[in-house]
């Protein structure tokens, strides 16, 4: 909607330019108007609605309610009746704070930003003082949407389904301790990525990921093609034993990883370097004559543990070399759940260690769906991948 240049005019004349968008400023005067003009014509509304119904219901002034916006306080004016029937939908009877200021602290916390951080932000741009038992309420509602988005059905088919974890310290039963936050980030058949699910471990072992798998299964999930998992004793098995017909693949960036904690900064360039003819070779023969040469050269005398941690996963790197290049590729590629755990790992370093697994599970909800919202196209090489799963899988790659 276009607005009269004199309006404008009128509007501006005599205002210090600096203080339009400041607290207090012409926004929020403009902010205060709108919403009681708003709110006058709901009670007008509602007069005339109950005075259509033989009511004799009127205006009984107003009272005056403070509200926080998504940038300041407005003290509003909401207009009354007399027979204390009218609830107004911009603003209900006990409510005290506009959508856009919870919105605004969902996205902050979203970002990473602690209690302490996002009032301390309130306080320094917008004037507002709030507590953090606020704050935490705000992001308590959020709770709601986990449980739900976490119990959503899911697509039938996912061509790569990649499984992965990270450490983080809670407080529980009165002690900090590490546990494994999981995630299972799932490839469509048109290659769009999908967080299929956040599971804090409350138990170690086989058991916890049966019961990560049949709660997949039981929301849908029919059949996994490859699963990439980070070669945790027990998971293939519990993967199989739902999803049968699944290729485990243990993940070759885990692997490398793992392989360059053994040696010094210095080493790791030229190590990388020398591990790379085994991941890329044609066959699973010549996958393991490269390791062979690895372990019999200098790396490997040095690191012998590294040739050790290969052949120890070697029966689940095996189904990698069975796939093309374009199809490895994206086995290998796992830029998307790298950035999710990058991402994560910056806000849990801010914070030290959460109260509760609630408190966790809210910030890597808000964060994933956060980053899915980047998600935009494909990887690059899924055109050529996709092509592959339809020849190699069959009538198992449902489109």
């Amino acid at each position: 909607m276009a607005i009269d240049k004199d309006v404008l005019a009128q509007l501006l004349a005599g205002r210090d330019p600096q203080e339009l968008f400041a607290k207090d400023g012409l926004l929020d005067e403009l902010k205060k108007a709108l919403s009681e003009r708003m709110l006058s014509a709901e009670l007008d509304d509602h007069l005339e609605n109950e005075g259509a119904a033989g009511s004799t219901n009127r205006r009984n002034g107003s009272s005056r309610k403070t509200m926080l916006t998504g940038t300041s306080k407005v003290t509003l004016d909401v207009p009354r009746d007399r027979a204390g029937t009218f609830d107004p939908k911009l603003i209900a009877k006990y409510q005290r704070r506009f959508p856009d200021f919870d919105d605004k602290i969902i996205s902050m916390y979203a970002r990473g930003m602690t209690v302490r951080e996002i009032r301390g932000h309130l306080e320094e741009l917008y004037g507002i003082d709030v507590s953090p038992d606020l704050i935490s309420s705000v992001t308590d509602a959020v709770l709601e949407a986990v449980a739900e988005w976490q119990s959503r059905p899911l697509d039938t088919c996912y061509p790569l389904v990649f499984f992965d974890a990270i450490r983080v310290k809670i407080r529980d039963e009165g002690f900090v301790r590490n546990k494994a936050v999981y995630i299972a980030l799932g490839i469509q058949p048109d290659g769009t990525k999908e967080v299929l699910g956040i599971w804090i471990e409350q138990t170690e072992g086989a058991k916890f990921w049966l019961r990560v798998m049949n709660e997949l299964k039981n929301r849908g999930v029919v059949d996994i093609l490859i699963a990439v998992v980070d070669g945790l004793k027990g998971f293939p098995e519990a993967i199989n034993a739902v999803f049968p017909e699944a290729i485990v693949q243990t993940c070759i960036v885990h692997l490398i990883r793992n392989s360059m904690s053994f040696a010094s900064w210095k080493e790791r360039k030229f190590i990388a370097q020398a591990l790379r003819g085994v991941y890329r070779a044609e066959t699973p023969e010549a996958g393991m004559a490269a390791l062979e040469a690895f372990e019999e050269g200098p790396w490997g005398q040095k690191h012998p543990a590294i040739a050790m941690s290969w052949q120890r996963h070697w029966d689940r790197v095996i189904p990698f070399f069975a796939f093309p290049e374009g199809v490895r590729r994206i086995i290998y590629t796992t830029n998307a759940i790298e950035a999710l755990n990058s991402k994560i790992r910056r806000a849990v370093r801010t914070r030290g260690h959460f109260p509760g697994d609630d408190a966790a599970m809210k910030l890597l909800y808000l964060m994933l769906n956060h980053a899915a919202d980047e998600w935009k196209r494909p990887p690059r090489e899924w055109g050529e991948a996709k092509s592959q799963f339809a020849v190699i899988f069959g009538e198992r790659f449902v489109i």
